[in-house]
């Protein structure tokens, strides 16, 4: 099964800084609800972890990410990530495209992914999928909109920005809680059914 999504989402920071936080790929795994980079292997290929916690039962998923390209001049980055729970039982591949563009106030945050998943992943059915990404990728931002937004704003010139300070006062990234995610594609799903019903 395959999920396909593209989101925007403003950010309160300059492009140029924006754009620094975003080639940090350990910065950037760590907005992702519950993961973490565990070990680079070259400059463009990492193994990391995504925990998953449902009710009082965790789970971890193992997978490898690929930089497949940086483009300054576009300041766009193109991943590649699969990966497997430890009991092989589910596997997902993603495809990421996300790129910064100036914007009134700042700038923003433009995210194009394509999911594949197989296992018991696919069960869920594509709308499920769609809503739990779609929860996914808001916490991603928000947590991506705090660490930019931590940079001090005298900061050097793009080349030389670092992200030390905001990794120093960002709080530690939450835990993917499935629980909560759960709840919220229940809600959605019946506001978007009672919305259809009430406008035919």
């Amino acid at each position: 099964m395959q999920v396909k999504i593209e989101k925007n989402f403003a950010l309160a920071a300059p492009p140029a800084v924006a754009w620094t936080l975003l080639q940090d790929i350990r910065a950037v795994a760590e907005c992702m609800p519950g993961a973490r980079i565990t070990e680079q292997i070259d400059a463009t290929h990492y193994k990391g972890q995504v925990s998953v916690k449902l009710g009082p039962a965790a789970a971890q998923f193992a997978g490898e990410l690929e930089v497949q390209a940086i483009d300054a001049a576009r300041r766009e980055i193109r991943l590649v990530g699969k990966g497997s729970d430890t009991k092989g039982s589910s596997a997902a591949t993603m495809n990421l495209s996300a790129s910064i563009r100036d914007a009134t106030g700042g700038c923003e945050l433009v995210g194009m992914s394509e999911v594949s998943v197989s296992g018991k992943l696919a069960s869920f059915g594509g709308r499920m999928m769609t809503q739990v990404a779609d929860q996914l990728l808001k916490q991603f931002a928000d947590n991506f909109a705090g660490r930019v937004a931590a940079v001090p704003e005298a900061a050097p010139e793009p080349a030389t920005v670092t992200v030390a300070a905001a990794a120093a006062t960002d709080q530690a990234p939450r835990q993917l809680n499935a629980l909560a995610l759960l709840w919220a594609v229940v809600v959605g799903f019946f506001k978007s059914l009672f919305g259809r019903k009430s406008g035919t």
